[in-house]
């Protein structure tokens, strides 16, 4: 799905900013813990709904899973709406979200904090999954198999009975707030011996299976998130789907429900339609001449 003015990621800067505001507030010279927490999690609220067609039971399950906070991992393919989908929830429950965009160059100390140098001396300060758990709120780990496994088991203590984090650098051991909960994601497609996740970390999380949506409801998505009309739309679904048939077959990956949008919303835009696929179908999933012959066939068929 596309990337909405809603959606927040982890950054210091916000943390230090919140954390001064709370600070500085004409009201008592030493506020409450859970008040400061409130004010820090301000940034990451998702104060818009997001729109989420709901395309089996996957928010009753996730709703239960949360009731009880089991870590929950959502397994699909790229752009089938993973990532909305914890938006939605975040903000049907009424839960901050903090989303951190895993690769292999984030250490331990990216995920749970470090010690800093500023202009008063050295200072902690607490990476997102330190924020998520001291403070409450979802914290989603983006196509998690990215990061290193080193890096990765510090979920661990986080993710059993004793829900705790230790915070082995400074000494502490931070006890989960009651509302955490932590949700990772990754592509099943992508996976092999030197990016998977290890059996003593799947085996911590509940698994929601996500996939590109039946031909209807897919349209109505793409209609709905493009602008463009509905007949447009499933033309653009045919085109994706005979492109997900080509995958193993000259595509890695076939083109995503997000893709789709991308080249409804250049449609709406006035963009002709031939012009609009190939620039956000055709031309970015494959370099290969013949692939994209068969493609803009494709995309030609229908427009």
């Amino acid at each position: 799905m596309r990337n909405d003015p809603f959606m927040r990621t982890y950054s210091p800067r916000q943390e230090a900013l919140a954390r001064a505001s709370a600070q500085q507030r004409p009201t008592a010279a030493v506020r409450p813990a859970s008040d400061t927490g409130s004010a820090l999690l301000e940034a990451y609220r998702v104060k818009k709904e997001p729109y989420y067609r709901a395309v089996a039971d996957e928010v009753e399950l996730y709703e239960a899973a949360y009731s009880v906070r089991m870590p929950v991992m959502l397994k699909g393919p790229t752009g089938c709406g993973k990532t909305r989908f914890v938006e939605y929830m975040a903000w049907r429950l009424g839960k901050p979200l903090i989303t951190v965009a895993c690769n292999e160059d984030m250490t331990a100390s990216d995920l749970v904090g470090r010690f800093l140098l500023d202009a008063n001396g050295t200072r902690w300060q607490d990476g997102p999954l330190a924020v998520a758990a001291r403070h409450g709120a979802i914290c989603y780990l983006d196509e998690v198999v990215e990061a290193r496994q080193d890096t990765t088991v510090v979920i661990h203590p986080l993710t059993d009975a004793r829900r705790q984090l230790p915070l082995e650098k400074k000494g502490e051991m931070i006890e989960a707030h009651p509302d955490f909960q932590i949700v990772i994601s990754y592509n099943p497609g992508y996976q092999s011996l030197m990016k998977d996740l290890k059996q003593s970390t799947k085996q911590r999380f509940g698994a929601l299976d996500f996939n590109y949506p039946e031909h209807e409801v897919e349209a109505e998505i793409v209609a709905h998130e493009s602008g463009v009309s509905l007949e447009i739309a499933k033309n653009l679904v045919h085109i994706g789907e005979r492109a997900r048939n080509l995958k193993g077959h000259g595509l890695d990956e076939g083109l995503s429900t997000r893709m789709l949008i991308y080249a409804g919303s250049l449609i709406a835009k006035g963009v002709p339609a031939l012009g609009a696929c190939r620039m956000a179908l055709v031309r970015p999933i494959t370099d290969d001449p013949d692939m994209r012959d068969a493609l803009d066939s494709a995309v030609t068929t229908y427009f």
